[in-house]
Formats: structure tokens, sequence, C-alpha cells
């Protein structure tokens, strides 16, 4: 399930302060405790290969592009190459997906070339993805999400197949604020599977036993054209306004969207969640601060193939299609 960005999102939801004032900001406050000895360890088994087969699949046609992928969770680690570059241990606590090796150290070199990967297609994406972690206030126990879908459709705000371009390598992007106390901004909670309605919320919902709690996080897909990056990790990016990108960002690429997934196991547990980077006051519900961290890793050829036989043919590739022929597994 995938939600368009509501009426009162902002199309362009980026701060004028820089990388420096964004990091005192999100530490004035403490944030949920966090166990550190209850950490969940890192992912044994993750790709270190290129994943990709030939198929007679074909996508199907649809009223836009999609193309998904599928990656397992990897590691958490209180780093953040984006916000806290060369600072290990100096972000709140996050949890990757994608490049087993990303970590404060991490550059687009680095995420290019180097690491395994727990996403679908293996080294094929060496993509780096980072969300806070949902902490269980009453232990302080960081809790281990089950996986995660990471969309790249043509979206749902007017862009059309023959507007979609591929993403430039070594692109990387913030969406979302993690200073964030409102009910605003470009992220979702929905419960889903069994018992769920499906209904979107501002801030972490009790879901029913057996059921999934997805934290959705949707990033802007119109760029400038010249940066791979800004100051504040969103000002080379904007989002569609008025069904169109902007003149100042007027190149159109796949719009991200993080679909990151944890298994709700006992009655009420959910409400005892909050995440690392709610740093306001116990008296406002958890999950305001939502926001996520993506660092390109894509194989340039690769990326280049499903663009192109899926966003840019309008075509459904589900979650391992390519659109020419092959699949990722």
């Amino acid at each position: 399930m995938l939600l368009a960005l509501p009426a009162g999102v902002p199309a362009q939801t980026h701060h004028h302060h820089g990388a420096d004032d964004d990091a005192a900001a999100m530490h004035a406050g403490h944030g949920p405790r966090v166990d550190r000895s209850k950490l969940a360890r890192r992912m044994n088994g993750a790709s270190t290969t290129e994943r990709i087969k030939p198929t007679a699949e074909q996508p199907k046609p649809g009223d836009q592009g999609a193309f998904r992928t599928v990656c397992a969770f990897s590691h958490m680690a209180f780093d953040d190459p984006l916000v806290f570059p060369g600072q290990p241990g100096k972000s709140h606590l996050h949890v990757f997906f994608g490049n087993t090796q990303t970590d404060a150290y991490s550059s687009a070199e680095s995420i290019a070339g180097s690491g395994g990967s727990t996403c679908r297609g293996g080294i094929v994406n060496r993509s780096a993805y980072w969300v806070p972690a949902t902490i269980d206030v009453r232990t302080g126990t960081p809790v281990k999400p089950a996986g995660s879908n990471m969309n790249n459709k043509n979206g749902y705000n007017g862009i059309g197949p023959a507007q979609v371009k591929p993403f430039p390598k070594g692109l990387r992007i913030i969406a979302g604020d993690p200073t964030n106390s409102s009910t605003k901004g470009p992220y979702r909670f929905v419960c889903q599977g069994r018992g769920a309605d499906t209904k979107a919320h501002r801030e972490i919902p009790e879901c029913p036993v057996g059921s999934q709690l997805n934290q959705m996080v949707f990033f802007p897909q119109c760029w400038d054209g010249r940066n791979l990056d800004s100051r504040d990790h969103k000002s080379h990016m904007a989002y569609p306004v008025k069904r169109r990108c902007p003149d100042s960002h007027p190149v159109a690429i796949p719009e991200i969207t993080f679909n990151i997934l944890y298994d709700v196991t006992e009655p009420g547990i959910s409400r005892h969640w909050r995440l690392a980077s709610d740093m306001y006051g116990d008296d406002i519900p958890g999950g305001r601060s939502m926001h996520g961290d993506w660092f390109d890793g894509w194989k340039p050829e690769i990326r280049d193939a499903w663009v192109k036989g899926c966003n840019q043919a309008g075509r459904d590739c589900h979650s391992h299609l390519l659109g020419d022929g092959r699949a990722i597994y």
C-alpha cells in the first residue's frame, strides 16, 4: 500500500539552516533511553555477489511505472554519514538496510564500490537506506525490523512516464525532519496485515497482534540537475508543485518511498514504541520525527534498465523485474 502526500504537506519540506544547526537541534531533547547492550546483531548472510537471472515473466501495464525492491535489516548504529560524517557515535540510533558497511565514514565511493547488500539483487544495489530506530520504552530495547520494501515509482503527484529520468550516480537525500514534533511531514504510519484497518496515522498507532506496523517515508523526486547533495541534504531536491517539477528543480526522478516493517507480537506493544529521534516530551505521541536517509549505490547499468523498462515504460515491475528480460533475486 502506498499513499500519496496529502494536501497540506509542503511541496518542498526543507529547512534553510545548515547541517550543524540540524545536529544541534536534533539533540536539544533527551529522546527515549536506549539499552546499548540490546542492539540487534548484524545480519549474517548478506549477498556479496550480483544476483540477476533471465526471466520470461513480463511486467504488467499500469497507470504508472513502478519498480520496487526488498531489503532485509543490516545493522544498527549511532552513525549518520550524511549529518555527522566522520563522527561515529554522534547520531541518535539508526537502523540500516542495504549496504552492510554503511557507517559514519561512508562516502559516495565506498557506498558504490564496497560492502555486501541485504537487498534483492545483491551488490547490483549497494545503496544505503536508514531510518531512526524504534525503541520499546519499557526496557530501552531497540526493536529489530521485520524487513522493508523500497519503492521507486513515478508517484502520485502528476509526474508521467515520459518525464522520469534515472537519478545520478551518488545522489543522496534526506526526507523528513528529525526535529519535527508536529503532525506534518512526508511520513505515515499504517497498520497492515491481519486485523488491520490500513488507516494512515501521523504518529505510531496501536496495531493488532499478528499485523505489521509500516513506517512510510516519501522522498522528493525533483532534482536541481546539478548537485548530488546540499548542506541540509534537502535543498538540491524538491517535491512536485501543482503536478509538475518546479523550474528550480526541473529533473524528475523516480519517487523513492521507504516502507519499514515491524511485527506486532503482543497486544498493545506498539503503544510503547517511540523513535530514537523523538526528542520531544512524552506528552506528545511517538513517531512525529520520522525521517529517512538514502545514499545511492545502484550499479548504473541496472538502475538505467529498471528506469527504462518500468518507470519510463509505465509498467509495474513488482519487486524483482527489470523490464528487459531479467530479474533480480
